[in-house]
């Protein structure tokens, strides 16, 4: 366990989110327009996950890992088989919210 794990209550995933931010990771939020229009982590890209299999590629391009978040991590978890089956690193970070309080 990690001292900010260990002084926060954090967890594994949040070390993971951590680290990832740290590295420069992009923030993908696959929520709807309207969605993300209420509320969003900062520096978001908002792709909806109905699109995201359009933009792998795109995605790869960038070299780094991807955060993906949504409402409740549900569509994060999907987004995430989406890019790890196109070879993409990505962590499924749940919430928006919870990026954007590790941010």
């Amino acid at each position: 366990m990690g001292l900010f794990s260990f002084l926060f209550g954090g967890s594994k995933k949040q070390d993971r989110i951590l680290e990832a931010l740290e590295a420069g990771a992009k923030i993908v939020d696959v929520r709807t327009p309207e969605e993300f229009k209420r509320g969003h982590a900062k520096g978001a890209l908002n792709i909806p996950l109905g699109k995201l299999a359009q933009k792998t590629a795109q995605l790869q391009k960038e070299d780094q890992p991807i955060i993906l978040c949504c409402r409740s991590g549900a569509r994060a978890g999907n987004a995430a088989s989406i890019l790890q089956s196109a070879g993409i690193q990505s962590i499924n970070a749940g919430a928006w919210q919870t990026v954007s309080k590790l941010q």
